[in-house]
């Protein structure tokens, strides 16, 4: 599961920042709140917490779905976040296009 997080919370990053190159920095504590079995369908979700120079943190939740009655329910949750970096490895600044687009809108006030 955690490994399903991680990759479904890259791709979110990436897609958030504009670029293929980001890379996990932390994850914060798990607790498994519902079990899963082998053939239930896992659903990933993610949505942007916060947005800072080079780095992005996500809320991820994965959430068993049944197929009989399209009910969900959550088995794990946390924060992740990302930093991008260039072809060195070393972090470089997210665009100020996608900061802005993310910039809480608390900061105008």
């Amino acid at each position: 599961m955690l490994a399903w997080l991680d990759e479904a919370a890259a791709a979110f990053a990436a897609q958030v920042a504009d670029t293929p190159r980001m890379v996990t920095k932390h994850i914060a504590a798990l607790t498994f709140q519902k079990p899963v079995r082998p053939g239930q369908i896992i659903k990933i979700y993610g949505e942007v917490d916060r947005i800072g120079k080079t780095s992005l943190t996500l809320n991820m939740e994965a959430r068993r779905h049944s197929v009989y009655n399209g009910t969900q329910c959550t088995t794990v949750s946390t924060k992740m976040t990302f930093v991008r970096i260039d072809g060195d490895g070393e972090a470089i600044p997210i665009s100020e296009k996608v900061r802005q687009k993310y910039r809480d809108p608390r900061d105008f006030t």
